[in-house]
């Protein structure tokens, strides 16, 4: 058993922090901060709320604004795909597919994020292949109504 602890402690080289604001925090469980692995990619989150709280994606995060490190992010929110289990779909810790029609269907714009990644020279990527890193901020920000 320390031999798969110790694996999985190598393979996480940190933490960055999740913030969950009005109806994200809500259908959280009321949860405003989570600790997540780092490093990541912002399809990664995605994908782990959706596998934490399903129906997330569908409900909150396609409308949601998203900020790293306190600077909106331009993402395509037809760039999520739901994560659903019954159609036998995983998902590595990159976010990326792993099997299933998925793959096939954001394969352009995963190939054009590994792309645009590469060209930015830091290697953060955009949009939903934007790189989170350990010590990184992120913000879920849903829309709000007032009346």
């Amino acid at each position: 058993m320390s031999a798969s602890v110790s694996a999985s402690a190598s393979a996480s080289t940190g933490t960055f922090t999740l913030l969950l604001f009005a109806s994200a925090s809500t259908f959280a469980g009321d949860q405003e901060t989570l600790t997540l692995p780092a490093p990541t990619t912002l399809r990664g989150v995605f994908r782990t709320l959706e596998s934490r709280f399903p129906g997330m994606t569908k409900q909150i995060l396609r409308s949601s604004a998203v900020t790293v490190n306190l600077e909106y992010v331009d993402f395509d929110p037809d760039g999520l795909v739901e994560f659903e289990a019954d159609q036998g779909v995983r998902w590595n810790e990159d976010g990326k597919s792993v099997g299933g029609e998925e793959e096939q269907a954001n394969g352009g714009d995963m190939s054009r994020g590994q792309g645009e990644s590469e060209s930015k020279g830091e290697g953060e990527g955009e949009g939903l292949d934007m790189l989170i890193r350990e010590g990184d901020e992120v913000g879920i920000i849903p829309p709000v109504s007032s009346g």
